[in-house]
């Protein structure tokens, strides 16, 4: 045929009828194609892609896919380098050879993704097949490139088979999906990546039950052309049982090895799990001490059943420092800037001291400015490794049109994950502040308790595209100076869903509600009580500046409900804009009687992909404008609002 597929069928083709067919890891630049450790067509001009320097040579592409099949031309496109590259010219006439010879296997993986073991690939530059052009050949400027592929027919299981295939578990969490459930089985499309992930299950499935040397020995796979099948069977060697044996640890610098051990969770002695040390590698990572972590199992089990695991850390550097800010046409611009030591005492606490100042262009009277600043201590693996010790003092003055508050605070306690996504916190609080509001001039001296449970399954938690968090706070405290007990309980929930595989359009949802019981407006903190409005609120309104109407102004309320709806689209691989739709309301009385108005606002923004979250831009307008309202608002800060 002239071609690479004419030489593999030559290759493949016994003297039986059946032939052997052809599985190729998933396409690669740099990789040959390989039929179970058998690499075929690796030549260096046709399978290395070195950099070849010379004139630049440009090329057109004209690429042709017999049959009406548009997922396999878009595979095949895919996988095509010619294609892809083909705004940019090639490197010389030697660079664009050695691209089209590539692209011979790239297609035929991508067939072989696709279950077409019989098709045929053309690819001719000037109108000569690549296959039989010299190295020094010379191309017209620009090239004609054509790319012609017949797929050929689907292949389907005639058998599909696992020699050794590990028992069913007997803890749920042990369990593997079986091959048969993906496709591996009789009657199905037989693509190559099928029968690769057949082999990753059938050898997980040994894992996850302590075998921790199991592997595929053997792939038998038959491919009969006249009957378009596939025969495949896999032999699975489990190996022996597994215990993890002792942790070592090299590497450390400040670190001590023993807490780093101990922080991975792994108790020697107990059943090898790969679950142990994916969870393992993720509390090293939460330390946020390690540059990189590794870690590594021995080459063998030793003779009592045991399996040494090795971790290999590279520390960062101890000190950090960083600044951020935020700007609202009606909150003005807000600065802020911390500096953070991630290993006080070898043991990866963290000490971070911040501060920050608001409202800065409303005016330049340094009183009438918001200011933060403070301190918090963490000390990780108190009692467990996935048990944080948590200590923190904060300072402030905060200037809002319904109060000005001075005073200080301070939070003790333990936070504590219970699973990726399940994680609960539970603090001792107190503080002493003093208000400047409606009421006049009053102190408040509080002292409680803050508990609160959070469930994450979000995918990125600066710009979620799929997942849910929910997250349940309940403070009960005492106020010593009016003589009240109180319970401030908040819940929120936020949801993302994405429309398309590629995530570009992704509907977003949040609602939160708050209750405050007992104790009367007048002798509640301000800052206990609910207000609304703001980025991360009701856009189009100042930062909380919704609340309960009274005859001087706007108080807080006893009771929250928010909620927001945004529309995000993602334009470029950078730039995405956001349609979104913001409410709240604020009520006098714990149980809402829905006497007060419900604030709406609404708007779009434009979003810009950084290494460190979205910046945000966002423009909102109040639909339920009040006398103090603006007419629109503009907010710019980092990460999605919600």
């Amino acid at each position: 045929m002239g071609n690479r597929t004419a030489e593999a069928r030559r290759f493949l083709r016994p003297c039986a009828a059946a032939l052997c067919a052809v599985l190729v890891a998933a396409p690669h630049p740099a990789a040959a194609v390989e039929i179970f450790g058998l690499r075929l067509f690796e030549r260096q001009d046709a399978g290395e892609e070195e950099d070849v320097i010379g004139t630049p040579q440009p090329y057109e592409v004209e690429f042709v896919v017999a049959g009406d099949e548009d997922d396999i031309e878009k595979a095949l496109k895919g996988a095509s380098n010619l294609w892809t590259d083909r705004e940019e010219p090639a490197s010389g006439a030697a660079g664009l050879l050695v691209k089209a010879r590539g692209d011979y296997r790239r297609l035929l993986n991508a067939l072989y993704a696709q279950a077409r073991y019989g098709g045929t690939i053309s690819i001719t530059i000037d109108g000569r097949e690549v296959d039989g052009l010299q190295p020094d050949a010379e191309f017209a400027s620009p090239a004609a490139v054509r790319i012609a592929v017949a797929p050929g027919p689907l292949f389907r299981f005639a058998d599909a088979r696992i020699v050794n295939q590990a028992p069913p578990a007997s803890n749920r969490k042990d369990v593997v999906a079986d091959p048969a459930h993906e496709g591996y089985r009789a009657g199905e499309p037989a693509p190559s990546t099928t029968i690769i992930r057949a082999g990753r299950l059938a050898v997980e499935a040994w894992r996850q039950q302590g075998y921790a040397k199991s592997e595929v020995v053997e792939r038998r796979i038959v491919a009969a052309h006249d009957t378009e099948t596939i025969d495949a069977t896999l032999v699975v060697e489990p190996g022996a049982h597994a215990v993890f044996g002792p942790v070592s640890v090299s590497g450390t610098e400040r670190m001590d090895a023993a807490f780093v051990a101990r922080q991975t969770g792994i108790a020697p002695g107990t059943e090898y799990d790969p679950d142990d040390l994916e969870k393992a590698s993720e509390r090293l990572t939460r330390l946020e001490v390690f540059r990189a972590a590794r870690i590594d199992e021995a080459e063998e089990i030793g003779p009592d059943g045991s399996l040494p695991i090795q971790v290999i850390v590279q520390e960062r550097l101890p000190r950090r420092f960083g600044v951020g800010g935020s700007y609202s046409t009606i909150d003005g611009f807000g600065l802020e800037a911390f500096w953070l030591h991630r290993n006080l005492f070898g043991r990866a606490e963290r000490l971070r001291i911040e501060g920050k100042v608001a409202g800065i262009g409303e005016t330049i009277d340094p009183a009438e400015l918001t200011y933060r600043v403070g301190a918090t201590f963490t000390k990780p693996g108190i009692y467990t490794p996935d048990t944080d010790f948590v200590a923190s003092v904060f300072g402030d003055r905060e200037v809002l049109d319904t109060y000005t508050r001075t005073g200080v605070s301070g939070e003790i306690g333990f936070a504590h994950r219970f699973s990726d996504e399940l994680s609960a916190r539970l603090f001792a609080t107190g503080g002493y502040a003093q208000f400047e509001d409606d009421f006049g001039t009053r102190d408040f001296v509080t002292a409680g308790v803050l508990g609160g449970i959070t469930y994450d399954t979000r995918d990125n938690p600066t710009d979620a595209t799929r997942g849910i968090f929910a997250e349940l706070t309940l403070e009960p405290y005492y106020e010593f100076n009016y003589g009240n007990a109180a319970a401030r309980i908040i819940a929120e929930a936020r949801a993302y869903y994405s429309l398309d595989s590629e995530s570009r359009f992704v509907v977003a949802g949040r609602a939160k509600v708050g209750a405050l019981l007992d104790p009367p407006v007048a002798e509640t903190p301000p800052d206990k009580l609910f207000f609304a409005g703001g980025g991360g609120s009701v856009r189009g309104y100042a930062y909380r500046s919704i609340g309960v109407e009274i005859p001087d102004g706007v108080a807080g309320g006893r009771s929250l409900i928010e909620g927001s709806a945004e529309l995000r689209v993602r334009v470029t691989r950078n730039i995405g804009v956001v349609g979104f739709v913001d409410a709240g309301y604020v009520g006098a009385e714990a149980f809402p009687d829905f006497s007060e108005d419900l604030r709406i606002g609404v708007g779009a923004g434009l979003r810009y992909q950084t290494g460190f979250g979205p910046i945000r831009l966002d423009v909102a307008v109040p639909l339920d404008r009040g006398p103090d309202d603006p007419s629109a608002a503009l907010y710019v800060g980092i990460g999605q609002a919600f």
